[in-house]
């Protein structure tokens, strides 16, 4: 007689794992980060290099002595959490800086909540704030894009286009060079073609959906349009230029779509995405940093438990009110 095993679900697995789809946004950040090396050049490779070794060696140490658990650095978390940060950074940014926003990262961000998958905050934007408060300095000298440049500290800065925001006359590049990204900023943040390639990798392979990136994207342009429309002189900005300018498609692409850290229903995920892109508009606008995409989405994290109390799915069977 055979036995009947019951066991509970998911029963079928669907091929997905934590390894894999960390390869996977890997992969869709290589378009930026090539676009970096080109722009910024050594500067670029020494920063993102010592991002990455420098979260990954965090992580060890932190498992390996601290908690004295299993090593999970080979499932690509860490490495992308490096990344991550070294997209946030400006490519003349000092070593002991970068060691120390990796050090934030992962140690405060995400190991001190348990590690991956119990991060409230996305740990990357919380080592790049902590950066930008503790040296704003540093985090606000953007090197000027020079193809394959070979200078790293000394390299000649220059203020970004949103800087014209907070009403510094800065020269403002051209539509297709702020599409291309031929700017300044940081590392990963320049180029929005890049950026947008990433994107259609990341939904053709299903890894994340169009949900909370494109109602980032949508909400930035319209809130940004209509004050535009109601007051040209004061914000004379058109949407365009918000949409192609700082770290808003990389925010929304990349940082606000953390598994970990965003809401789980598609509902949710559209409070979620509008509730980054209004506080986004928010701070540049009307604050004092000429960005504000990194406090946006680490506000919206904290919210994010209480988007899912609020918004679930309807269990299965349940019957229509």
């Amino acid at each position: 007689m055979n036995k009947l095993i019951i066991s509970p679900s998911p029963h079928v697995h669907s091929g997905d794992t934590i390894s894999k789809n960390m390869r996977g946004v890997l992969t869709a950040l290589m378009p930026a980060y090539l676009v970096g090396l080109y722009f910024f050049g050594l500067g670029a490779l020494i920063v993102s290099l010592t991002a990455v070794l420098s979260c990954v060696l965090f992580e060890y140490l932190i498992q390996r002595y601290l908690f004295k658990e299993p090593i999970t650095i080979n499932d690509g978390s860490a490495a992308l959490t490096g990344l991550l940060l070294a997209f946030n950074l400006p490519s003349n940014i000092p070593i002991w800086m970068i060691i120390i926003g990796a050090l934030v990262s992962i140690g405060i961000g995400k190991m001190s909540f348990g590690g991956l998958g119990n991060n409230p905050l996305n740990p990357a934007l919380v080592g790049r704030v902590f950066l930008l408060i503790s040296f704003p300095v540093a985090m606000t000298s953007w090197p000027r894009p020079i193809p394959l440049n070979m200078n790293y500290t000394d390299a000649v800065t220059a203020a970004t286009p949103l800087a014209a925001l907070k009403g510094q006359f800065v020269e403002i590049p051209k539509t297709m060079d702020l599409f291309l990204g031929n700017m300044g900023g940081s590392i990963g943040e320049i180029s929005a073609l890049a950026l947008l390639l990433g994107l259609a990798f990341l939904l053709i392979k299903k890894i994340i959906t169009w949900h909370i990136p494109i109602s980032i994207l949508i909400t930035v342009f319209v809130f940004t349009g209509i004050l535009n429309l109601v007051n040209p002189e004061l914000f004379f900005k058109p949407p365009m230029f918000h949409l192609l300018t700082g770290g808003l498609m990389l925010g929304s692409i990349f940082m606000a779509t953390d598994y970990a850290t965003s809401p789980m229903t598609t509902r949710g995920m559209l409070v979620y995405g509008v509730g980054i892109g209004i506080i986004t508009v928010v701070i540049r606008i009307f604050g004092v940093y000429p960005e504000g995409v990194s406090f946006a989405i680490l506000i919206m994290n904290a919210f994010t438990p209480l988007i899912n109390n609020y918004i679930k799915p309807k269990r299965f069977g349940e019957a229509k009110k």
